[in-house]
């Protein structure tokens, strides 16, 4: 009776969860004394409160239905394991449930695996449960141990579509951004075929939709992961042509989001299908209507969709804003495409302040990839003053969006942008600076990439400003930064900023002390080569300067340092180091003599004429150069 009056009646559900039926049905369903009919009566009234709302859900869980429910698969009778394996599936396809309710006893997985082979309706629910439970790396090397893979493989040849979709569906999220799956999935055969034949023959057009998306999805997954090569003909004649198809505005909302975003996947890191996608079924102009009106026309004769639709139209944007961005990632001729698509940088601009995190992540996705191309920062970028909408992004954003931000930042400031002075007067100095004193990495590393650049061929109140705001503290701690790439970028700043006479001499007229002991500091700590040849060349500026050559004249450690430099292994240490001594022997400076004596005393002429007969022609022509200015 309770079954009859519950199935389809939210409001009875919720009337019986209140009168408190779910733990006296619990009761039933663990009492030994129940008869098995019974047991599986209780189960089957659980499963259908568990259909309704989120909060029955949350009701049966707050009585602990799933231990109760795993406790009945002990069960020799296969009806009862069958009700309450539909139940536990409800269950698990709740948000609200938390995934790792299935593994924390760890005999639950080997023993769902031994009920696979029972019947089809333990093949359809398991699988389910599994391909919703399986969230992140540490579940799927649960599973993949378990033998998940071999168990799962024969269901995909299974008579019953149900059992052959959720087995397809369970290799979907197993290999998602997994390489040992993947790479097993390769060499896994069912009755003579291989995995991604089988895959392959679930991609054609007369198969039902979601079974075509999800192959394609297993196909990608085993793409990115080097299984299986890009220029494969199952990845460029069948998996990118198919979730083409699925970005048409003929399919639905769901189904044209998760199209555009496993194509993105796909295509993210090779230019090769980038260009090919590009040119498939009009791709770019098809994702413009991602941005117009959600649903086709023909489809507003349902109500409930039209409202669906309307609520999940942002899901629509941020799907091709992704996709559009890994298009546009290398080739030029395909930014412009997209540039040129009708609106495209209003829209761009528009969805970096939407409501929507997913979409402003997206959006500057799109306009970081844009951004790669000289071009269109001297044209479209200018004619609608992204920095403005860019900069607004960067004030208190998460750190996901931060990163993507301020990695456009560094591109809307390299030296030929238009963009650069606004954004300097729009306070990014400050914001930079701000951004290389943060515990993530990348956030470190794109703050002095952007300095670097904003310092490059830059006046001298702008690199005073840079100097001032960050400030002589953090400038060390900087050098001292464990990671290589953020030193790189910090030396790349000061050679930046130790540019052009006047500027120079200004520099290290107020900072020179500190700058010159950062430089005796890397040259004698444990550093790469390039460390290394940046910081000499560093020094060659700084020997550039009218009178800040002198801090090194002075600067006995400094001298001996580069005299070793100039007899080292390294071709590229040796350059940069006769780069320092010709700027100090230069004939036409003051004082040029009195340096000129001092290097000579210290034996650096002995090593020039040693050089003179090098093998290296670089080397030999700096040291013949050098040599004159002694003659001269």
């Amino acid at each position: 009776d309770m079954k009859n009056a519950v199935i389809g009646n939210n409001k009875q559900k919720a009337n019986l969860i209140v009168l408190g039926a779910v733990p006296r049905l619990l009761y039933l369903l663990q009492q030994e004394t129940s008869s098995t009919e019974l047991r599986t009566e209780c189960a089957v009234v659980l499963g259908s409160l568990a259909m309704g709302t989120e909060n029955n859900v949350k009701s049966l869980l707050d009585c602990h239905i799933i231990p109760a429910l795993l406790q009945g698969l002990l069960s020799p009778d296969l009806k009862f394991i069958e009700a309450c394996l539909r139940c536990l599936r409800t269950i698990f396809i709740s948000p609200v449930t938390p995934e790792d309710l299935l593994y924390t006893d760890a005999t639950v997985i080997s023993h769902l695996m031994a009920l696979l082979s029972r019947s089809r309706y333990t093949q359809e629910y398991i699988c389910q449960i599994f391909s919703h439970c399986c969230k992140g790396p540490d579940h799927q090397t649960i599973l993949f141990n378990h033998g998940a893979v071999q168990n799962i493989a024969h269901l995909l040849v299974s008579t019953s579509y149900k059992v052959r979709m959720q087995a397809l569906k369970c290799f979907s999220v197993l290999a998602f951004e997994n390489p040992q799956v993947s790479m097993t999935l390769v060499n896994v055969s069912v009755d003579g075929e291989l995995l991604p034949q089988i895959f392959v023959k679930m991609l054609q057009r007369d198969k039902p939709i979601e079974m075509q998306l999800t192959s394609a999805k297993c196909l990608t997954s085993m793409c990115r992961a080097g299984a299986i090569r890009t220029d494969d003909s199952c990845i460029i004649l069948k998996t990118l042509p198919c979730l083409v198809r699925m970005c048409s505005k003929e399919r639905l909302l769901e189904e044209r989001v998760e199209g555009a975003e496993t194509l993105a996947y796909l295509i993210e890191t090779d230019v090769e299908l980038q260009r090919i996608a590009s040119i498939t079924d009009h791709l770019i102009s098809m994702l413009a209507e991602y941005f117009k009106y959600p649903s086709s026309v023909s489809a507003i004769t349902d109500i409930k969709r039209l409202d669906h639709d309307l609520k999940h139209a942002h899901e629509l944007r941020q799907a091709a804003f992704k996709l559009y961005a890994s298009l546009g990632a290398n080739d030029e001729d395909i930014r412009k495409k997209i540039i040129e698509t009708e609106n495209m940088m209003d829209r761009i601009v528009n969805g970096l302040s939407e409501s929507s995190i997913k979409v402003r992540l997206a959006a500057v996705r799109c306009l970081h990839s844009l951004s790669r191309s000289v071009q269109q920062l001297r044209t479209s970028f200018q004619d609608h003053a992204v920095w403005k909408p860019l900069m607004k992004v960067l004030q208190n954003a998460p750190n996901e969006i931060l990163v993507v931000a301020s990695s456009t930042l560094c591109n809307l400031l390299l030296e030929f942008s238009p963009s650069k002075e606004p954004i300097l007067e729009s306070g990014a100095i400050e914001l930079l600076c701000s951004l290389t004193q943060s515990e993530n990495l990348a956030l470190r590393v794109n703050g002095i990439w952007a300095l670097m650049n904003m310092a490059f061929q830059a006046e001298q109140k702008i690199k005073s400003d840079i100097l001032r705001g960050l400030s002589t503290e953090q400038l060390f701690q900087l050098l001292s930064d464990s990671d290589v790439n953020v030193l790189m970028k910090t030396l790349g700043l000061l050679r930046n900023l130790l540019s052009t006479r006047p500027h120079i001499d200004h520099i290290m007229s107020t900072h020179g002390k500190q700058i010159m002991q950062a430089v005796t500091l890397i040259l004698e700590g444990e550093h790469n080569i390039e460390v290394k040849e940046q910081t000499l060349c560093i020094l060659a500026n700084i020997a550039d300067g009218t009178t800040a050559k002198e801090l090194i004249m002075t600067n006995d450690d400094i001298l001996q340092k580069i005299k070793y430099y100039m007899s080292h292994s390294n071709a590229k240490l040796q350059l940069a180091a006769m780069f320092c001594i010709s700027n100090l022997i230069w004939n036409e400076e003051e004082g040029s003599q009195e340096r000129q004596d001092k290097l000579r005393d210290m034996g650096i002429v002995d090593i020039l004429h040693k050089l003179s007969q090098s093998s290296d022609p670089n080397l030999c022509d700096k040291a013949k150069t050098a040599l004159q200015q002694y003659l001269a």
